[in-house]
Formats: C-alpha cells, structure tokens, sequence
C-alpha cells in the first residue's frame, strides 16, 4: 500500500467516520421511534424488543466473522460491500409493510453494519502508521461514536414528528451512498499478510448460542420461564456453548482464541463491557417508552430530553482516555460503575410525576457512568495480550459490547413485559421499579 498524504489519512478517517455515524446512529435512533412503531404496526412489548435486537444480535455475533474477511479479501472491498448492504437494508426497513418484515430487514442492516466498523478501524489502523498520529485518528473515532449515541436520539425524534418512523432509515442512504463513492476514490486496498482461516463451524454456533438465549429471554414472560418452548431454547443455548468450547479449543485458528480468557484483564473487560452494555440499552429502551407513553412527550421532545445524557457522554469519554492512560483503567472503571448504578437507583422509585428535573439528573450521572466505561473497557481487554493480538482482543471487547445490547434489551424488556401483561402504557412504571433495580 502507498503512504498517504496527510490530507489523504484524514480524508479516510472522515469516511470511516460516515461509516460510524450510521451503524452507531442505528443503535439509539429507533428507540425513539418506538412508541410510533407499536402505533402503526401494532406491535407488542416483545415485538419492539425484536426491533432492536435483531440488529444488536447479527452485528455482534459477525463482527468477528468481518474482520477476518477482511483480512482476506481486502479492507476496502469489504468495507464497500458492508456499505451496499447496510444501505439497501436500511431502505427496504422503510418500507417494511408489518413487523415480521421490519425485524427481517433490521437483521440485513446488521449484516452490512458488521463489515463497517472493525473493517473501518483496520483501515485506520494501516493508513496511520505514526503512533502519535494514529492515537489521534483513534481519539476522534472514538468521539464519533459518542456523538453518534448522541445524535440518534435527537435526529431519530425530529424525523418521526416531521415525516414518520420510516424516515429514521432514510437518513442512511444518501450518507451511505457518499461513503460508498469516497471510499471508491479515496482508501487504499489492504490485507493481511497472513489473513486467519474462516470458521463457520464457530460462528454458526455462536449465533445459536446467543439467539436462542434471547429469544428465551424475550418470550419467557409470554410462555413461561419453565415453559417447553423456552426450557428448550435455554438447553439449546447451552449445548450450542459447550459445542463451541470443545470446537474452539481443538481448531487451528479459532473465531476466538479461548486461551484469551486465561488473562483476567481480558475476562474481567469481557463481563463489564456485558454488564454496562446492557445497563445502556435497558435504560435507554425503558426512558424512551416513559417519556412519550407516560409522560406523552413528542418523539422530537423526548429525543431532545436525552440530550444530557448524550451531553455527559460527550465530555466524560475523552476525559476516561485522558484519565487511563494517566493512571490506568481502575479508577475509570470505578467512577463508571458508580455513576451507572446512582443513575439507574435514582429512578427506582419512578412515577408517573416524577420532576423531570430529577430524571434529568438522574440521565446526567447514568451518561457520566457510560462515557467514562469505553475507554478502559478495550485498555483492559489488550493490557494483557500480545501486541500481535491486541487487533483481536479488541474485536472480542466490541462482540461483548453488542451481546450486552441484545441481552439488556432483552433482560429489561421482559421483566417490564412481565409487569405490563405485553401491553405497552399499561403499568408501565410501576413495572420499570424492577428493571431499574437489575440495572
């Protein structure tokens, strides 16, 4: 590969940034958009749950699967295909005419969004080949995806007031198709000099393992915990996981290395990048339906009500990178994990007329919780590997993210669904008491 120009990096890093913006975006963007979903497609507390999961769910079990693709095939041509995809998923989202349709579509988005970001941070990674310099490439990655938290609240809001929930997927087709046509012009072809081997034996029982665990999860307030339908998708579950350890640790090269977990570093960012993940999505998918089913806010005046909590992820994140690698990951790890169970606390004892100021408040100190959690979660996760394995490490912290998504939707979601008997608006306070007090 060619060594850029200076102007040339930084023409990269903004369109793996595009890149970002869109997949992030698609993280927070349809929770607001959920109320007007359960309205036009009259859709149940579980069903909303699929919305969101969907997505999380096939992202993170393919992250893994698309850096080694990439590796192989080149940067560049997969990170365009990821494009085409996430693009043409997020169209026919728009125009999914019921919700079996719409969660369908939400799992091709996902697929396309997986070949996005950690085929995007390898190209960063190769085209910025200064340590400071890239350091700096990486700082602003990292600001982007805070701001695309951010972001997807707000332009999610703004979208569904003005033109309807179907617009939220709009948005991603002409910032899509930009990124498609600079990325063509701009980024340099790479691959690995020597690209691991595919593993379809471990990624198919990886996404076994985690869809019939959230399926069970979600349907378990419908049929029963104890019921045959989810008593067997929990022993499927299990066996898929026993099944994928004993692969694992006889395959030459592994979807992942389980000597990893051998570091408690790396063990320990694991469960937290799970816990806080979750802690975030099950938050944020229980704020969105209180503000407008309770509160009866606009999507517009409930996007702009997260804007402390966006607001405090913005300033604390850089703030977290500062303080690590000052003083290491311990003290940011601390202060998140306070801050995001003094959030979540502040609103067990949540009302139908609860001051907006205290929850406000309480949005504050959960976003300072969730901006401080990102950056020692990957310091720690490739502190104790190898330099030659940090990439890896760094690609299992962003899978544990995701799987933390998927569950704290599914997690809260449920014990709300269990409250509400599956219908949205009714008891739904009284049944978040619980799920804050999980949180």
């Amino acid at each position: 590969m060619d060594e850029l120009t200076r102007a040339g990096r930084l023409r990269v890093l903004a369109i793996c940034c595009m890149s970002l913006l869109i997949v992030g975006m698609d993280n927070s963007i349809v929770n607001v958009a959920l109320p007007s979903i359960h309205r036009q497609l009259h859709a149940s507390v579980s069903g909303l749950q699929w919305t969101v999961d969907a997505y999380t769910l096939v992202l993170g079990s393919l992250l893994l699967l698309a850096g080694s693709t990439a590796d192989r095939l080149g940067r560049r041509r997969t990170f365009q295909t990821g494009l085409v995809v996430f693009v043409t998923g997020s169209l026919l989202c728009s125009l999914a005419p019921s919700l079996g349709w719409l969660v369908a579509f939400r799992m091709v988005q996902a697929v396309g969004g997986s070949m996005l970001n950690p085929v995007a941070m390898s190209i960063i990674t190769n085209v910025f080949t200064d340590p400071k310099e890239r350091a700096r490439a990486i700082g602003v990655w990292g600001a982007m995806s805070g701001l695309s938290i951010g972001l997807g609240p707000l332009v999610g809001g703004a979208l569904t007031d003005s033109l309807g929930w179907r617009a939220i997927f709009w948005v991603n087709v002409p910032v899509g198709i930009v990124a498609l046509l600079l990325a063509a012009r701009y980024i340099p072809e790479s691959r690995a000099l020597r690209a691991r081997a595919v593993d379809p034996v471990g990624q198919a029982l990886i996404l076994v393992v985690l869809a019939d665990l959230i399926y069970a999860i979600i349907d378990a307030p419908r049929a029963g915990l104890l019921s045959v339908g989810c008593g067997g998708c929990f022993l499927i579950s299990a066996a898929a996981l026993l099944g994928f350890v004993l692969y694992e640790r006889r395959h030459s090269e592994p979807l992942i290395d389980l000597r990893f977990f051998r570091s408690v570093p790396f063990s320990g960012a694991t469960v937290i990048a799970v816990c806080s993940l979750s802690a975030f999505a099950g938050f944020l998918f229980l704020n969105t339906l209180y503000l407008q089913e309770v509160r009866g806010f606009s999507a517009l005046h409930a996007g702009l009500f997260t804007l402390p909590l966006a607001g405090a992820v913005l300033v604390s994140a850089p703030l977290s990178g500062r303080r690590v690698a000052i003083r290491g990951p311990r003290p940011s790890l601390l202060i998140a994990g306070t801050a995001l169970c003094l959030g979540a606390a502040l609103l067990i004892g949540l009302s139908d007329t609860t001051s907006l100021v205290w929850v406000a408040a309480s949005y504050v100190i959960f976003g300072i919780g969730f901006g401080t959690v990102n950056a020692p979660i990957t310091n720690t996760a490739v502190s104790g590997m190898p330099l030659s394995q940090a990439g890896t490490a760094a690609a299992v912290a962003s899978t544990s993210r995701q799987t933390g998504m998927s569950l704290g939707v599914a997690i809260i979601g449920s014990i709300v669904n269990s409250g509400t008997g599956n219908v949205i608006g009714s008891h739904l306070t009284a049944a978040s008491h619980g799920a804050y007090i999980v949180i």
